[in-house]
């Protein structure tokens, strides 16, 4: 049964196994940083076929026209990694961070396109699903996962099956089904930092057919922080845990159906920054240790609860017509205190809550006999997301020595879809798939600016003293349609060797900017002009080869792709005056034009007793146009802007040494991950940006030959390398060269007195062990 949990811990303790364990039989299915054990077969057939749902429809991961990376759940089980980020660790063209200041919400980039802005009005570029439920929003999304079946990772553009916000790509989780039979689990971790796990699982049938069936998982994962915020004590970069989730199934000659529920509660410690300058004001020095941090915000407490429940059932009318129904609803509270200068001085301080909801309702019809292969369905889904904020600032004015500045955006999406896909065989080599979605997508917001007196808005325990009138007071809403083709072409010379061309197209629907300031939109310029944003849109073009050599002992998959980006959204917030009073706005804009193409190569190869698995990105990315007022100018600044969270290289290589003995069977893999340069936002900065980098795990597993109980050891970035995933900056641009908007040298404020240049960091050194029985 599946279980999963959001929190950055345990999918990592099995996303690392996809990371660490890629079998020979399952090679291009995942090239492993930290190597691929060959019992750690993807999901397959007697025959070693790997099965894949990228259609929507089972079919085998070598016949599929898509860039996919396929990672089983013996791989994941197989090693330990610390979150569903360590995907980006082996799967190419990909970046997955959690949000700065948080544990559990998602940053997430496919081949240049994402977003890491998690505030309600900004949508997500790459889609996220749990057993084809979509999640709407970032936060909780980083997953943990039990029992997982596999993971696949879509690149580029998915808007024909998937729809709304997958233009980057998509990436799923799939569950696995109740055993027929009792099955009780026991899963322990313990390692540095006092990392502390225990995870149990039990299934079983209900009645004696085995047609009903039940089962649960319960976790706790804990482990102490990294560094120390120095102002209150307390633990930095922690890790605090309750999940569980239960499953009943009904499993029917022509009729399966699963109702799901999930539980998490995420009670870590805020994750603090790192400040990268010295105080500007108190001349406090920069840090020596990267995970520690001074931030003085301990208001709301840090707090993440998310819950859902889904329903999916599956019926078989005929040998050649299937019927789906999947019904869901989920939703998730945060709390969160965000100290931007990571300071003890009460500036740039943000208490923060994030509510979001959604129901979903999708249906499909699949139709599969001879040399067709049909589908078609619908998809509804309605979603409430309200963020609401202070922003605590001191101000210039003695006479006014400090406000607040409240936001609240509440934000309403309607989506309803209509879609079909098709493959038809015209021989036995050569197959045509042709499909499409029609996506009507409906926004309504709700924004609000305030300037409160220092003690801040009464949502955050202030006496909400109000400064003046609100600077932006907006209700309005948008709606947004698009169809998005796809359309492919694949030649299978036989069942080891698939060469396929397609073109698909993305579409992210627009919105309001939730930070924008309505009383600084120019005249004769309405608010819901000044504010809004148009949607974006990926036209995505590729060629690919899967192939199975030496008796399926070497596999390989290659692909490249040209992916035309227009429209560009681009949110962020900058310093500005409102009401003349210093503050922050939100500053959204259709960017224009970018251009991303590269190639990626992922493979392995099963030696005897060792093997050897690999992968390889490259993108270039660059924008083409990218217009912005510069001295109240519109003006082209492509050629200083960069697209972020994007590295050119990205790859890894592992080496795995399977010896089987009377006790069991041991596997000892070596990996490495590295990325290029990495650009956190569109302006090139030198107290964010991370330069190249590697990181190397190790590990050594035991598996009984029953494979009933195991035992692991591992090592996470043995080198202790630090590298920042994220960060913020509020700083005054060189007034020299305005349009490349460079930083002044020396840093000055453009935000904040002690100034704003805080980063976040990966993960340090980690090793631990885990003991694992089923029964």
């Amino acid at each position: 049964m599946a279980r999963f949990t959001s929190h950055r811990s345990v999918l990592a303790i099995l996303l690392a196994s996809a990371a660490s364990a890629a079998p020979a039989d399952a090679a291009f299915a995942q090239a492993a940083p930290t190597g691929a054990p060959p019992a750690a077969a993807a999901t397959g057939t007697e025959d070693g076929e790997i099965v894949v749902t990228a259609r929507r429809r089972e079919e085998s991961l070598v016949s599929v026209p898509i860039a996919i990376t396929a990672i089983s759940g013996d791989a994941l089980a197989q090693s330990g990694a610390t979150d569903i980020t360590a995907i980006a660790d082996s799967v190419p063209n990909v970046t997955l961070e959690p949000s700065r200041g948080t544990n559990s919400t998602l940053s997430a980039f496919i081949r240049g396109v994402g977003q890491q802005d998690p505030v309600s009005g900004f949508e997500q570029g790459v889609g996220l699903y749990l057993d084809d439920v979509y999640l709407n929003r970032p936060q909780a999304a980083v997953l943990d996962i039990y029992d997982v079946e596999r993971v696949e990772v879509l690149r580029g553009p998915q808007g024909t099956l998937y729809g709304r916000n997958t233009i980057g790509g998509a990436i799923k989780y799939v569950t696995k089904k109740l055993d027929d039979r009792p099955h009780v689990s026991l899963r322990g971790t313990y390692g540095s930092y006092d990392q502390a796990d225990g995870v149990i699982t039990a299934s079983a049938p209900v009645t004696s057919d085995g047609m009903l069936r039940i089962g649960g998982s319960f976790a706790r994962l804990t482990r102490g922080g990294f560094g120390t915020n120095l102002t209150t004590g307390q633990d930095n970069y922690n890790k605090s845990i309750w999940a569980g989730r239960g499953t009943i199934e009904l499993h029917g000659d022509t009729v399966f159906a699963r109702l799901t529920a999930d539980y998490t509660h995420d009670d870590s410690n805020a994750r603090g920054g790192h400040r990268e300058i010295p105080g500007l004001v108190s001349g406090n020095p920069v840090l020596a240790n990267v995970f520690d941090t001074q931030g003085g915000l301990v208001a709301p407490k840090q707090d993440v609860k998310a819950w859902g429940t889904s329903l999916f059932i599956e019926a078989h009318p005929s040998a050649a017509v299937t019927l789906r129904s999947i019904t869901a609803y989920r939703k998730d509270d945060s709390a969160s205190p965000i100290d931007f200068d990571a300071s003890a001085l009460v500036d740039v301080d943000v208490p923060a809550y994030y509510r979001n909801r959604q129901v979903s309702q999708e249906g499909q019809v699949l139709y599969d006999q001879g040399r067709l292969h049909a589908m078609a369905g619908f998809y509804y889904l309605h979603a409430t997301a309200l963020t609401q904020f202070d922003v605590r600032l001191f101000t210039s004015n003695a006479l006014l020595p400090g406000l607040s500045a409240y936001t609240e955006a509440n934000i309403r999406t309607d989506t309803l879809a209509g879609f079909a896909n098709a493959t038809y065989d015209l021989t036995d080599q050569f197959t045509i798939e042709a499909g499409g979605r029609y996506t009507w997508d409906k926004r309504q917001a709700y924004i609000l600016r305030q300037n409160y007196l220092f003690g801040g808005s009464t949502v955050f325990g202030g006496p909400g003293t109000a400064l003046g009138g609100p600077s932006t007071n907006f209700r309005g809403e948008a709606a947004y349609s698009k169809f998005t083709p796809r359309v492919s072409l694949t030649w299978k010379p036989d069942s080891d060797n698939t060469v396929y061309a397609s073109y698909s197209q993305g579409f992210k629907g627009g919105g309001f900017d939730p930070r924008g300031v309505g009383t600084n939109a120019p005249a004769g310029v309405s608010q819901a002009e000044f504010l809004g944003f148009r949607p974006e849109k990926v036209d995505s073009y590729e060629i690919g080869y899967k192939t199975r050599l030496l008796d399926r002992h070497v596999n390989l998959s290659l692909a490249a792709f040209r992916m035309d980006y227009t429209d560009v959204q681009v949110p962020g917030s900058v310093a500005c005056i409102s009401g003349g009073i210093a503050t922050f706005c939100g500053n959204v804009s259709n960017a224009g034009k970018a251009r991303m193409q590269g190639f990626e190569a992922e493979g392995s190869a099963h030696l005897g007793p060792i093997t050897l698995a690999g992968s390889v990105g490259y993108i270039d990315a660059k924008y083409l146009k990218y217009l912005t007022a510069v001295a109240g100018v519109t003006t082209d600044v492509a050629q200083y802007r960069k697209v972020q969270n994007t590295p050119a290289w990205s790859g890894n290589a592992s080496a795995t040494y399977t010896l089987r003995a009377a006790p069991g069977t041991f596997d000892l893999t070596v990996g490495m991950s590295f990325k290029s340069k990495t650009y956190q936002f569109e302006i090139p900065n030198p107290y964010l940006d991370q330069p190249a980098y590697q990181l190397v795990d190790a590990s050594l597993v035991w598996h009984s030959h029953d494979r009933r109980w195991s035992l692991g050891v591992f090592g996470k970035n043995l080198t202790d390398k630090r590298y920042k995933t994220s960060g913020y900056i509020y700083g005054v641009a060189d007034a020299t060269n305005l349009a490349s908007g460079q930083l002044a040298v020396p840093f000055r404020a453009s935000l904040g007195k002690e100034g704003v240049a805080t980063t976040f960091w990966g993960n340090p050194r980690q090793v631990y062990a885990t003991a694992s029985v089923s029964f």
